[in-house]
């Protein structure tokens, strides 16, 4: 088994940025982690093409989290590649699949309306942004200490930035993909987005967890993989 980095690299603001997602490769078998913004299939497509590996073997995707940059392209994926299994934690499933209002969106239009006028337009769009997003069915749902992938990967609920957040635990390969549980900053793991987690003091608890398994690399989704 083998953990792949998938720089995607795109202009927001102005500004350049990058997502990490993660690519699980097992024998002929390929497990996307997350899957970006609205219209990034392309851009993770090429990622994981340029490096040798054929699309046909997608099996899996699995979300760490509902946020629009971890599922914004997952309806295209699965439209794409049908046959793809689909896993999320049970509580983000119901997001993911529309049974139930995001909490993501529910905060996004609560903090719209204290929000200072010159912030107004992004909070507008950001909550567009969120209500655009198309429901995709939840093929299988994890919980925490479950193994997957062949017993080789151990699912941690990781709660905080959202209430089902999972990161994904590689004992074999002394890795850990942290989704938004933990972000690189420099050469230091920190919590994602402080003023819109969920839950600021389980988040800072579930990244002290992740701390604890030592791990040697954390894959990281925002700041890229930090190698210990």
């Amino acid at each position: 088994m083998e953990i792949i980095e998938l720089p995607i690299e795109f202009e927001y603001n102005g500004q350049q940025n990058y997502i990490y997602p993660s690519l699980i490769v097992s024998e002929n078998q390929l497990t996307l982690v997350d899957t970006g913004y609205p219209g990034f299939l392309p851009f993770i497509e090429k990622e994981i093409v340029t490096r040798g590996y054929d699309m046909q073997n997608l099996k899996n995707i699995l979300i760490t989290h509902y946020d629009d940059d971890h599922i914004g392209s997952l309806y295209d994926f699965k439209e794409k590649y049908p046959s793809v299994t689909i896993t999320a934690s049970g509580v983000e499933a119901e997001f993911i699949s529309g049974k139930v209002k995001p909490e993501r969106l529910a905060q996004a239009e609560a903090m719209l309306e204290h929000m200072p006028e010159e912030q107004q337009d992004f909070g507008h769009w950001f909550v567009q942004q969120l209500k655009s997003l198309k429901h995709v069915s939840v093929d299988q749902t994890v919980h925490d200490g479950e193994w997957i992938l062949n017993q080789q990967c151990k699912v941690i609920a990781t709660p905080g930035h959202t209430s089902g957040h999972i990161s994904l635990y590689f004992p074999e390969l002394s890795s850990v993909i942290t989704g938004d549980a933990a972000v690189r900053d420099g050469e230091e793991l920190m919590i994602a987005n402080p003023h819109f987690c969920l839950d600021r003091e389980r988040a800072e608890q579930s990244l002290k967890e992740l701390k604890q398994l030592q791990a040697k690399s954390y894959y990281c989704y925002h700041g890229g993989i930090l190698t210990k």
